[in-house]
């Protein structure tokens, strides 16, 4: 899916990147969701797995998803949303974002 802020050019702002900050620490979350995942993998190869060891690492992974989610939303609130009055974009900022969290 093509953002308008893609750094491609395309965008009509292509100078909005993830700040460095959100983007290591939402990347540390999803390796922390990608190790999850893949026990949650392993464990189903064992026909001896017990299902509510196998719900508590899917809830583990949501978990880690949902906090990788929350660093890039606010990451982009606070360096995107908080600016765009300055920039003159709020309003598709704001749609960008409401179109976005539609699938939240």
């Amino acid at each position: 899916m093509n953002s308008p802020h893609a750094p491609d050019g395309e965008g009509t702002h292509p100078h909005l990147c993830m700040p460095e900050d959100a983007r290591k620490r939402a990347s540390r979350r999803l390796a922390i969701a990608r190790g999850h995942l893949e026990s949650i993998v392993r464990m189903l190869d064992d026909p001896h797995v017990y299902c509510v060891d196998v719900l508590r690492q899917i809830k583990a992974v949501q978990g880690a998803l949902s906090g990788a989610g929350e660093v890039v939303l606010r990451g982009h609130l606070e360096a995107h949303v908080a600016t765009a009055h300055e920039r003159g974009d709020t309003t598709e900022i704001v749609e960008e974002l409401m179109e976005a969290l539609k699938y939240t």
